[in-house]
């Protein structure tokens, strides 16, 4: 497990800005060398996982984060028709071909300006009987009347890249297998390339079957997208601690979901362990997850009523008022650090929950022991969070969030329980921000750029812990102590000083 440098061990709890990592001798020469799969049975290729928060787990999210070895864990306020509903969607998904937006020739150009937000792509693929006729961007709408219909301003006759040359199944090589399907990314990328084009449609069989950017080849030869035996892309979701909990695990597990998480904030508590013994009485055989807890005797207790993983954090989230109204919670970093030997004591696993804002607060996560660390906020501000995309007053794009406990939500969650009396007494009660602004990092505007900048942070840490894996990873990370200036003396300085 991750040392302290000598005569650092903490005296009081600490949070990720406290700490920092310590360099080791190392022998890993590439961040490429470094393996970001995860061991706790979920099938990740990185260790990301999406919250369960209705304003950031959604279809497009869930999608596109699995894509790329993530997991979404969909709310547990989503009704059990809409999570089957999604889960289908997704898991009817290519795993490299990215799914398009889609317009016709007699679409307005307003249609289309409303729909290019939900992508990360940048243009939206005009069809006519599912084949491709053409591509519209932003920069086509400019200055046009908002009522024009779209076969006036797209670029007709576009280039389109076949399906099974991403599958390599063309100019020699087996189909399907890595090499092959490695050969034909590496084409895609040139044929984009060589045409000075960022995007395609993908065709198979002359119809539109989705999108390939120049980026996205590169990416889907970094990353092995989180699948399922049956090579789908992989989904979570959340069931709550209230109701028929085995009938709505029974639901979730028809729906086909790969991970549950049983969810609420004060997971050490009798209603969890009674939920937990409602899901393990379905006899799950997919991976089980509980909290939140902060304490070694939490993560036992859980872990002893059913949870293969304990979800580690309370308040540490951005929308999260909890310790400001009630003082309960603890440091982040310390918490991942008990929960995680006391569940490697068990032969489990923690995921951290909550409070990284920076790439390195992943690394250090993991290196305090955790399996996979959960990301909220964060991943609010971005193309493919559930919510519309707004701008303000100085043309900033932004995406509205809110905390799982905040009214908002709660008045969601119970909006179909008992009389109106007693929603609007559970209404009095809220730890939680009901309305912020999560603005679009104009560098990083989707969930795979910051997946980039994640992925990219962590495989640093690595290496410079001299650790090909998680799991070495974990036990080489040396740890240390800092003040709050020394925190700010590793922050960049964007101007001169």
């Amino acid at each position: 497990m991750v040392r302290f440098l000598p005569g650092q061990e903490p005296a009081h709890d600490l949070t990720y800005g406290d700490v920092f990592l310590v360099p080791s001798r190392s022998d890993v020469s590439s961040r490429f060398d470094v393996d970001l799969a995860t061991a706790d049975g979920c099938g990740t290729s990185i260790p990301v996982v999406v919250a369960n928060m209705t304003a950031v787990a959604g279809r497009r999210m869930a999608e596109t984060v699995a894509r790329r070895g993530g997991l979404a864990v969909l709310p547990q306020d989503v009704p059990a028709g809409v999570v089957a509903d999604v889960v289908a969607d997704v898991k009817s998904k290519d795993p490299v071909v990215e799914t398009p937006v889609v317009v016709a020739p007699d679409d307005t150009v307003h249609t289309v300006l409303t729909l290019l937000g939900k992508r990360a792509h940048g243009a939206a693929v005009v069809t006519e009987q599912q084949r491709p006729v053409g591509v519209v961007t932003e920069a086509d709408c400019l200055d046009v009347d908002r009522f024009a219909q779209v076969r006036t301003v797209m670029s007709a006759d576009p280039l389109v890249i076949e399906a099974e040359l991403l599958a390599g199944g063309a100019e020699g090589g087996t189909e399907g297998s890595a090499e092959a399907r490695a050969a034909g990314l590496e084409r895609a990328f040139d044929t984009l390339h060589d045409a000075h084009l960022q995007f395609a449609p993908v065709v198979r069989d002359g119809l539109l079957t989705g999108v390939l950017t120049r980026k996205g080849a590169v990416r889907s030869s970094v990353y092995a997208p989180a699948v399922d035996g049956r090579g789908r892309l992989r989904v979570g979701a959340a069931v709550g601690i209230n109701g028929d909990v085995a009938a709505k695990t029974k639901d979730l597990l028809a729906a086909g979901v790969d991970v549950l998480v049983v969810d609420t904030a004060h997971g050490h508590q009798g209603r969890m362990l009674a939920a937990l013994d409602a899901v393990r009485s379905v006899d799950p055989a997919v991976p089980v997850v509980a909290g939140n807890v902060v304490t070694a005797q939490g993560t036992r207790d859980l872990v002893a009523a059913g949870a293969d993983i304990v979800k580690v954090g309370v308040g540490p989230g951005a929308m999260c008022t909890t310790r400001m109204q009630t003082a309960v919670g603890r440091p982040q970093f310390s918490a991942v650090l008990e929960c995680a030997a006391a569940a490697r004591e068990l032969g489990k696993h923690v995921w951290a929950d909550g409070g990284v804002r920076h790439p390195r607060d992943v690394a250090l996560a993991l290196a305090a022991g955790a399996s996979q660390v959960m990301i909220g906020s964060w991943f609010a501000g971005t193309f493919e969070s559930p919510g519309d995309l707004r701008e303000d007053g100085n043309g900033r794009l932004y995406k509205d969030s809110f905390g799982m406990a905040s009214a908002r939500a709660v008045a969601a969650r119970t909006a179909g329980e008992g009389a109106a009396f007693d929603r609007a007494r559970k209404a009095l009660y809220e730890e939680g921000i009901s309305t912020g602004r999560m603005y679009l990092d104009p560098q990083r505007p989707g969930v795979e750029d910051l997946l980039d900048e994640i992925t990219s942070g962590l495989r640093s840490s690595c290496t410079y812990a001299g650790a090909r894996t998680l799991a070495e990873f974990a036990e080489r990370a040396t740890v240390g102590v800092q003040s709050a200036a020394g925190y700010e003396e590793g922050r960049p300085v964007e101007t001169s000083w």
